[in-house]
Parts: structure tokens; C-alpha cells; sequence
């Protein structure tokens, strides 16, 4: 059972065991990019005490919570970039999103829709406007830069005042129990589509930023939805990848209020 010490805060979230190591299949079909963690000298003594290990690929990971229907169902369909792809889902989604396999704090991500015959670009604050796939294929080209992408299925997000929000909960591993260090909603900066606190995201409590983007929600109830897709999660990558100590969870809510989980990271800011 949850044992809760703080609703915003510090919560236990699994008190099981560690599962017995097991070993993962973790490379992929166009690069290697799952990494072992090393602590840094700068670390402090609370992210020594957690950080342990790093799994780098937004893939490996992807493929590992796809594994489980409870959590697979919150999962935007993702495919690695190439032009076939983008063009399938453009077509199904009208709206892609495009990030590196590699990467984090937003650098790189692009979001692609598709006008009528033609193609809007986002790119932080730029926006690019092409008239045919050929001319949207090159100016994605100029900021990949040949990096391995995915694509995703672009997410209508609920949003303040124009402004998508989306929610990071941490969890860290402490004395053999997860617990939930952090449940908070990051607000876009005005003009960008990325809501990352490192390009001028916002933050505020998670049960501000769900009572604001969607006033008719049952707040508990979708923050406890959170906690667990969040705990299933959990264990599912500390099954594949022990050692594991400390996971940050990107959340969203689409303006219907269905909950998506866009990426994990393994050493989350």
C-alpha cells in the first residue's frame, strides 16, 4: 500500500523488494545510446545516495513501459524518425512531435503540423511555415542535424490561458522503498510549446495547474491516476534495469482529461 507523509511532497510509493536482476536487451536498431551512470565529483552526498545508473535512451525505455497494457494505453504512439514515418503519422495525427533519442531539458524538440496542404514548424520560439513535405523535410534537417530522432503523436494539452501544462513526478529510492519526492505542474513560457522549467516554464503545484487546465476534473482523482501509472512504471524499469535510483516522469493531460506519459528520465533536474 501508498504511505503517504506529504500529498505534494515525500510519499512511499513501493515498498516491495528490488526484483532479482535480470538481463536487458538494451540496444537498438540504429544506435547504441543506453549508458551506465556515473556519478559526477560535483554530486551531493542526497544524489550519490540515488544516483546509481542512467539508461539515456528515450526508446529503450518506451519499449520497456510498452510492455504493460495499464501503462502502454497512456503511451503516444512512437516511431524512430524518418520520412516515411513522419509522413504516416502526419497523416493519421496531424500533429508530430519530434524529439532527440538522446537529450533532455527540451533541447532539440520540434513539433510539426499539418495546415491544409502545407506544414507549420515549431522550434522553440521560431515558427516556420513550408508549402510542401520536401521544403518541411529540410528545415527539420537544419535543426536535427543527422541526431537520431523519434517521432511522436502530438498531444492537444490541456492549457492556462493558451499556455500547455504538463506535470513531473520524481521518485527516488530510499532505504530499499520508492517515494515520491515531487508532483508539480509546469506551465509553458509563453510562446513555446515545451514547458521545461530550463526555457521558461513555470511551476506550480499540480493541483493548481488541474484545477486551472481543467476546471471540471476531479483534481484527486487524476492526480491518483498519476501515482499509478507512476508506480506500475516504476516497476516495470527497475525490472529491466537495476539499479536504478531515482526516475522523473513527464506527464500530460489532452483537453479531454485522458492522461499521456510522453518520457522518463533516469536523472531528472
Amino acid at each position: 500500500m501508498e504511505r503517504t507523509q506529504q500529498e505534494e511532497g515525500t510519499e512511499a510509493i513501493l515498498a516491495a523488494p528490488a526484483p532479482a536482476e535480470e538481463n536487458a536487451a538494451e540496444t537498438e536498431n540504429t544506435a547504441a545510446v543506453v549508458a551506465a551512470a556515473v556519478q559526477p565529483a560535483s554530486a551531493s552526498e542526497e544524489e550519490k545516495a540515488v544516483i546509481s545508473r542512467q539508461i539515456a535512451s528515450k526508446w529503450v525505455k518506451n519499449s520497456v513501459l510498452q510492455q504493460d497494457p495499464r501503462v502502454s494505453q497512456h503511451i503516444p504512439e512512437t516511431r524512430f524518425f524518418s520520412p516515411a514515418n513522419v509522413s504516416a503519422m502526419l497523416s493519421r495525427y496531424g500533429k508530430v512531435v519530434l524529439k532527440p533519442v538522446v537529450g533532455t531539458g527540451g533541447v532539440g524538440v520540434i513539433m510539426v503540423i499539418r495546415t491544409g496542404a502545407g506544414y507549420t514548424i515549431r522550434h522553440k520560439r521560431k515558427v516556420t511555415r513550408c508549402r510542401n513535405f520536401r521544403s518541411m523535410m529540410a528545415a527539420i534537417g537544419a535543426i536535427r542535424r543527422r541526431r537520431s530522432y523519434l517521432v511522436q503523436r502530438g498531444i492537444s494539452l490541456a492549457s492556462i490561458r493558451g499556455r500547455p501544462i504538463d506535470y513531473r513526478v520524481k521518485v527516488v529510492k530510499q532505504n530499499h522503498v520508492w517515494v515520491t519526492r515531487a508532483m508539480v505542474g509546469r506551465l509553458a513560457n509563453p510562446g513555446f510549446f515545451v514547458t521545461n522549467l530550463c526555457r521558461g516554464g513555470t511551476m506550480l503545484s499540480s493541483t493548481e495547474g488541474i484545477r486551472r487546465s481543467l476546471p471540471k476534473a476531479a483534481v484527486r482523482r487524476k492526480k491518483q491516476e498519476m501515482r499509478n501509472v507512476t508506480r506500475i512504471s516504476t516497476q516495470l524499469l527497475e525490472r529491466h534495469f537495476p539499479g536504478v535510483g531515482q526516475l522523473g516522469f513527464d506527464y500530460g493531460f489532452d483537453r479531454s482529461g485522458k492522461l499521456w506519459i510522453f518520457e522518463v528520465n533516469t536523472r531528472p533536474h
